[in-house]
């Protein structure tokens, strides 16, 4: 009956289960001898993936991904292809295939978590089954984790952030099932804006039926220099932080970063005001450039056939053109707050960039320690990137976390063991090249640093 309550004797109640509380389940229940509820209004775990455009590749290597105890994608390297050399990035069906094997094999199976989908969390303590009504409610002593706080909105749930009047608007899911259109449309400046059109150029569309609406213009990541090696890693961040270091402006410390061969734009002749830096192979910004047709007059207002109305006038656009909805807000800039608070704990990042370790980090922590205030200092939250400053923010945030939680001898060698950290130096990775790029980096990190909380004070 719809009115009756099931009590669930649990220790934690975790609200979602995609990347975030998947890694943050994980993580507890392999340091603490607890029971969990999971809640997901998703039809099974993996939260914004199984929802997400087919074509969809994570933009990191797989290696950063998923949850701590179970590595995906085997830290395989690609063997062929643009990327050849570079560590497998996972698509949606491998994606969804390693979650409901974490789930099986290392949460339900073994009888320490139950999975409820298909339920809406009601607040408090409770949730319902929207199937068949049954209300569920966990005791006092339980722990509420929302998983949910930063889920990322994707086209393919969102409806478009402007009025539609005619036109043929799709979201960025329905590109490959839309058929042939004499122009495409692409509207976003994000990950999904640019996966949406080099798609298409790889499917054989001409650059010149393509018109790109970038709101504004992006800074990006070579995805060579983000690869779960000490030395490539290590040293990109010894050197952005060398170049902090001496940097006058923020715009100014973008483009030292592009000539040393870490940041990219999309254009050489506009310089980009959005920082949340995806990574992205120079082959796909090859690709990217063959598309000369590119609007920057702000957000669209209207999608109207034959138009569209933006912020900054009207262009007009093919009376069929397929219209690709990109301008879903992937990464949520909400304001941060304390991880732990007595009515819940709210996961966000702790390193910047890398939201599974961050989740993963806050389940270990959970697990081995038992005073909320101290897990606080050892997990400051950090926050996702959108303006230049907000970047240089982001960073000073997750380097002063990482001094804190690295000075915990526990952590410090838990953190070195977890794949999902992309600052670990394995106990057994020693070479002269990267004893010189840790030398470089403890030489570099502490004026950086510094230089980067001023120019994000004065927002230059």
């Amino acid at each position: 009956m719809a009115d009756q309550v099931t009590r669930l004797d649990v220790d934690y109640l975790v609200v979602g289960a995609g990347a975030a509380g998947m890694a943050f389940t994980d993580a507890l229940i392999d340091h603490a001898d607890v029971s969990v509820a999971m809640v997901d209004r998703r039809d099974g775990p993996g939260g914004h993936w199984r929802a997400a455009y087919p074509f969809v590749q994570l933009h990191q290597s797989s290696t950063y991904y998923g949850v701590a105890s179970t590595l995906l994608g085997g830290d395989r390297r690609q063997t062929s292809g643009p990327e050849a050399g570079l560590h497998e990035r996972a698509g949606q069906p491998e994606i969804l295939a390693y979650y409901d094997q974490v789930l099986a094999e290392r949460m339900v199976g073994p009888g320490r978590v139950r999975l409820f989908t298909g339920a809406d969390f009601l607040g408090g303590r409770t949730f319902v089954d929207r199937a068949s009504g049954e209300h569920y409610a966990v005791p006092e002593r339980c722990r509420i984790v929302d998983a949910r706080y930063l889920a990322p909105d994707i086209p393919g749930e969102t409806p478009p952030p402007f009025a539609v009047d005619g036109a043929h608007v799709v979201p960025a899911n329905d590109l490959p099932t839309s058929g042939p259109a004499r122009q495409h449309v692409v509207v976003g400046s994000g990950k999904t804006a640019t996966d949406s059109v080099v798609w298409l150029l790889r499917h054989g569309v001409d650059p010149d039926a393509i018109c790109w609406v970038r709101p504004r213009e992006p800074w990006m990541l070579d995805r060579a220099r983000i690869q779960p090696d000490p030395v490539i890693y290590l040293g990109m961040v010894a050197e952005l932080m060398g170049l902090a270091s001496d940097a006058r402006t923020l715009p100014g410390l973008f483009t030292a970063l592009e000539d040393a061969g870490t940041m990219m734009r999309l254009d050489p002749a506009v310089t980009p005001s959005m920082a949340k830096v995806p990574t992205l192979g120079r082959w796909e910004l090859d690709l990217l450039r063959r598309v000369e047709h590119v609007v920057r007059l702000g957000r669209v207002r209207t999608a109207r056939r034959g138009r569209l109305d933006l912020d900054g006038g009207t262009v007009p656009i093919d009376d069929d053109a397929l219209v690709v909805h990109c301008a879903a807000d992937g990464l949520r800039p909400r304001p941060r707050r304390p991880i732990w608070a007595p009515d819940v704990v709210t996961l966000q990042p702790v390193r910047a960039g890398f939201p599974c370790f961050g989740a993963a980090l806050v389940g270990y922590v959970e697990a081995t320690r038992d005073d909320d205030a101290e897990k606080n200092r050892l997990c400051p939250p950090s926050s996702y990137g959108n303006s230049l400053a907000d970047w240089a923010r982001m960073n000073v945030l997750g380097f002063r976390a990482g001094a804190v939680f690295g000075a915990e001898p526990d952590v410090k060698a838990w953190t070195d063991r977890v794949a999902l950290n992309p600052a670990r130096v394995p106990p057994d990775a020693t070479s002269p090249e990267l004893d010189a790029v840790l030398e470089r980096l403890a030489r570099a990190v502490p004026s950086g640093v510094a230089r980067l909380e001023e120019l994000a004070a004065a927002g230059t």
